[in-house]
């Protein structure tokens, strides 16, 4: 690491001094993103991966970002674009990104496509690709190689350090007063393909060795975590040392358990050199796996919901894990990574034509104190403006200091159907208390035929703003509510307003609705089709 120690050096010595960068900062029980020492709600869309590559390419898209409501945009940057010659660094694609991001007041998110990309090798600059050699391709149990480069390999671990902490000092260089760059990817969903693990001489070598220590002692200390891997480690005793296949079994599971912990060993170099350059919040992506799949067959030993705990222990540096969420069951798999030790964020939630995202957002925000959603391919939207992710993004910045204030504190929730693997819609009520009322939210609109509802599209979330006081936001959602606790054993709506926030952040209100609108004072109901705001006064009595 002696070389990369000595670029880290001469990047330090040439920035100058500059404001706080952006940090994660705890609130109640969760995390918010701090940027300028105010915090901020990422309603984010990820590029496509070749679009920023090209400033004429994305000429047309910026402005139709700006229109959608976004508030971030996150884009790769790859280490064949900034290094196509060793140590000779080229900055005028990454310059024109952060120059058209501030065009259009859009903050970044980078994405770093370095040693890998969808598992694979393909964005890695010509002199690496050329020398294999110096940098090894992973071997499969044949002998045959694929175009992975091997992690572990300290010549490609070191590279990729470099040109990763060259990156973070540009951007310290061009954006520390700005804050333009938000938060940086480290890699992009790493894994293993098409086996559970690599076979090559070092590979095997290791895996014959012990565990690390540091790896069962983070077992042992999050034992109530009772994730995959935590049952395995039972289940062959609870070993305090051993081998690979002696503390975790024979098979997939021993092999994806020791690919994760060399794939996060490699990163939290990374993580750890662009972090003594500019400590930017730093995150690594995850490939989902689906159940039935073994290691190999889906990225295997990437940051999944059964490896969470091999890969904090593994790269402590980095800020939080964050899942790409392609499948249906969206509730159950960003639960998964809603944790006490890992803010939420979703970097790729889907494709953004997909009419299930806005309620996901709400979700996402509301019930799991997210600190950003991004939906995949955002610029290649086909939808005319507006559209559903538009106005629901329209309606998330009118509530974001709402939803910031309450994040972690247990004041918010989100509300959507559930939505099974094979795409069942589970559209039952759901009952939740916020404060002294208790919520039944239903996704069934109760004055359309239900034939022609898609319920998988409804949600919402509901913000206690005082005593008996709350917004409720959303689209498709009939709500009611029962008192909680000691008092009137009967609840009513005192007043409901339907509305918006100004770009002040005012309320304006527009109409009181009562009457037909609230059912005689049954219910608050928000229609399907249009995303809005309600401010609701509720009342006891006997």
């Amino acid at each position: 690491m002696t070389s990369v120690m000595t670029v880290l050096a001469a990047l330090l010595l040439s920035t100058t001094a500059s404001a706080a960068p952006p940090r994660l900062e705890r609130q109640g029980t969760t995390m918010r993103l701090i940027v300028k020492d105010q915090p901020m709600l990422l309603l984010g869309g990820e590029l496509g991966n070749s679009s920023a590559t090209s400033a004429a390419y994305m000429a047309p898209y910026w402005p139709k970002l700006k229109q959608m409501n976004l508030n971030t945009v996150l884009a790769p940057v790859s280490w064949e674009l900034i290094e196509p010659v060793e140590g000779t660094f080229v900055w005028d694609s990454l310059d024109q990104l952060i120059k058209d991001a501030r065009k259009h007041d859009m903050k970044l998110v980078l994405l770093w496509f370095g040693a890998w990309k969808n598992s694979m090798s393909t964005y890695v600059p010509a002199w690496v690709k050329r020398d294999q050699a110096r940098f090894p391709r992973v071997q499969l149990p044949n002998g045959q190689s694929t175009e992975i480069l091997s992690a572990f390999s300290t010549a490609t671990r070191d590279a990729d350090a470099r040109a990763f902490a060259a990156l973070m000092g540009r951007i310290k260089a061009v954006d520390a007063q700005q804050n333009t760059i938000l938060m940086v990817q480290v890699e992009n969903e790493i894994g293993m393909l098409p086996v559970a693990r690599e076979y090559g001489a070092e590979a095997n070598r290791l895996f014959a060795e012990r565990v690390p220590a540091e790896l069962i002692k983070h077992l042992g200390a999050t034992r109530d975590h009772r994730t995959g891997l935590h049952k395995l480690w039972a289940e062959q005793g609870g070993k305090s040392e051993g081998s690979w296949t002696e503390i975790f079994g024979e098979g997939d599971a021993a092999a994806e358990a020791f690919t994760a912990w060399h794939y996060s060993r490699f990163v939290e170099a990374l993580t750890t050199a662009g972090k003594a350059v500019y400590p930017l919040p730093m995150y690594v992506n995850a490939a989902l796996n689906r159940p039935g799949k073994a290691p190999g067959e889906y990225p295997s030993g990437g940051p999944l919901p059964h490896l969470l705990d091999v890969w904090k222990a593994g790269a402590p540096s980095l800020d939080f894990l964050a899942p790409d969420i392609y499948f249906p069951n969206f509730v159950e798999l960003a639960a998964r990574f809603y944790r006490a030790d890992n803010a939420l964020f979703i970097p790729e939630a889907n494709n953004s034509d997909k009419p299930e995202a806005p309620a996901n957002a709400f979700y996402a925000f509301g019930k799991l104190d997210a600190i950003g959603f991004s939906p995949f391919s955002i610029e290649s939207i086909s939808e005319p403006l507006p559209n559903p992710l538009a106005d629901a993004y329209a309606v998330l910045r009118q509530l974001s200091p709402a939803i910031l204030s309450a994040q972690g504190l247990g004041r918010m929730s989100g509300f959507k159907p559930r939505v099974l693997e094979d795409e069942t819609v589970i559209d039952l009520p759901v009952t939740e208390d916020i404060g002294n009322y208790r919520f039944i939210v239903s996704f069934i609109d109760p004055w359309l035929p239900e034939a022609e509802q898609r319920t998988a599209t409804h949600g919402g979330l509901i913000i206690q703003t005082g005593p008996e006081e709350y917004l409720i936001a959303g689209q498709g959602i009939t709500v009611t509510v029962k008192p909680v606790g000691a008092g009137p054993p009967l609840a009513g709506i005192e007043q409901a307003w339907e509305g918006a926030f100004d770009a002040q952040g005012r309320w304006v209100p527009a109409r009181l609705l009562n009457g037909d609108q609230t059912h005689q004072g049954r219910h608050v109901r928000l229609a399907p089709g249009k995303f809005q705001i309600q401010r609701v006064r509720f009342y006891r009595y006997r």
